[in-house]
């Protein structure tokens, strides 16, 4: 066996206890969130024309998307170290299950609202899933390899991600009907139902279809056996735990990161459609069509960035990990200053650049801030997941500013990146920051 084949099997073997199967079951949930994040970042666009409502009110989708994350983050990691890791994972997959079926009665309804409620509770499932994996597997092995470890795990988030954007545009933007927002709002009030109910019966499919496959995993998962050390829980002694990983200032100033993180990543990503279109409607291009050229561009995006996770990750094994997180936030504000300043295209290729740079970020943050935590970790993992809440409150911000048009004679849309810019210098300055300490 070669040295390089000692080392996988060694960030996955702790006290002589092997971890390669819990990891592999452990990791296809990172697929599953990474899914529903991103066949729910368009939506902001399809809800905003179903409805015919303003960007603004679309966002709300990411309010109630983000805002599970946000309500259930420490609830979880309660119900967590009460039980088991295991029992998190299970109960995070139901949620999510019922949120992804609630889609049929919010169709039915034919209302927002109920959509927005069906979103909070699929995303409540992903506060436990989340709140319960990315400690678990930073658990499976050394903790001089925790962060390489989470790094790979979050590598097949993305993949979930690909997916969830191919079917967003494939199977949902693609078929809902061509009818432009300026069209719809001359429809009568009979013809805009009529619509509204087509497009509403397409945007169900796949949420109905991953429900039931989540239905199918979480079976699979409860006849699973998981090796004690890693899925018994402890008792629950929370204003302590919270008072010790607060007074951590690696911890506290990574939450403040990964809550704009969070909010960059979501603003990149969503707002890239609203980017685009301008940028392809400006070319002659009819607003369907310049959704989907949008939406391909996402996609490429975010194919870039599940490259640049393994790249990164590798480069990990030589590099610090706070100079290499600030290294790459630099870089991004870069990027997004062209975003801002560069009309057109170019402008719209350093966008999609930018999710080369944040492909690191969320793992790095997360294992850096809780290295050491040791059991803590469990409500640890519960504060960084709340720092989600980023995801839903920045967008709405970007999204307010994008409704105004121009400003000063500027393209809002452009102008509305200033807020990730400031995202990145937080970042920066936190890698910078654990950089210095590590050298301390």
């Amino acid at each position: 066996m070669t040295v390089m084949e000692n080392k996988k099997r060694s960030i996955l073997i702790k006290d002589g206890v092997s971890y390669v199967l819990p990891f592999i079951l452990v990791t296809s949930c990172f697929a599953l969130w990474g899914f529903a994040n991103d066949i729910t970042n368009p939506m902001v666009k399809a809800f905003s024309k179903i409805f015919r409502m303003s960007v603004t009110d679309g966002a709300l989708v990411q309010v109630a998307f983000y805002g599970g994350y946000f309500a259930m983050a420490f609830p979880a990691a309660m119900f967590i170290r009460k039980y088991s890791y295991k029992a998190g994972v299970l109960m995070g997959l139901g949620l999510y299950a019922v949120g992804a079926l609630l889609f049929f009665p919010a169709k039915l309804t034919g209302d927002y609202y109920p959509f927005l409620l069906a979103y909070f509770i699929l995303t409540c499932g992903l506060s436990f899933l989340e709140t319960s994996c990315n400690p678990f597997i930073l658990s499976m092995g050394p903790e001089e390899t925790a962060t390489q470890r989470l790094n790979m795990a979050q590598s097949f988030n993305p993949m979930g991600s690909l997916v969830g954007m191919f079917v967003a545009m494939n199977f949902i933007q693609a078929k809902l009907n061509p009818m432009d927002t300026e069209a719809r709002a001359k429809l009568s009030d009979a013809e805009f139902e009529a619509v509204k109910d087509a497009d509403l019966s397409v945007l169900i499919g796949p949420y109905l279809w991953i429900g039931v496959v989540i239905v199918v995993i979480f079976l699979v998962l409860l006849f699973a056996k998981m090796p004690k050390n890693a899925d018994g829980g402890s008792s629950v002694a929370f204003i302590p735990s919270l008072k010790r990983i607060c007074s951590i200032p690696r911890y506290r100033e990574g939450v403040i990161a990964q809550f704009f993180y969070v909010g960059t990543q979501i603003m990149c990503w969503t707002f890239i459609i609203q980017y685009g279109t301008r940028v392809f409607m400006n070319e002659g291009m009819d607003e369907q069509a310049a959704e989907v050229l949008s939406q391909r561009y996402n996609i490429i995006a975010m194919a870039i960035f599940c490259c640049s996770r393994f790249i990164c990750t590798f480069f990990l094994r030589f590099i610090n990990a706070g100079k290499l997180l600030g290294l790459l936030a630099f870089v991004a504000g870069i990027l997004i200053l062209g975003v801002i300043f560069i009309d057109g295209r170019l402008g719209l290729y350093c966008l999609v650049a930018v999710s080369a740079c944040m492909s690191l970020m969320f793992p790095t943050i997360y294992g850096i801030a809780l290295q050491g935590l040791g059991d803590d970790a469990k409500l640890g993992s519960a504060g960084l997941i709340m720092a989600i809440l980023g995801g839903s409150v920045l967008p709405p911000l970007q999204a307010m500013i994008i409704d105004k048009g121009f400003i000063g004679g500027f393209a809002a849309v452009n102008i509305s990146f200033v807020l990730p810019f400031f995202c990145f210098v937080v970042i920066a300055i936190y890698g910078y920051r654990t950089y210095l300490r590590t050298r301390a």
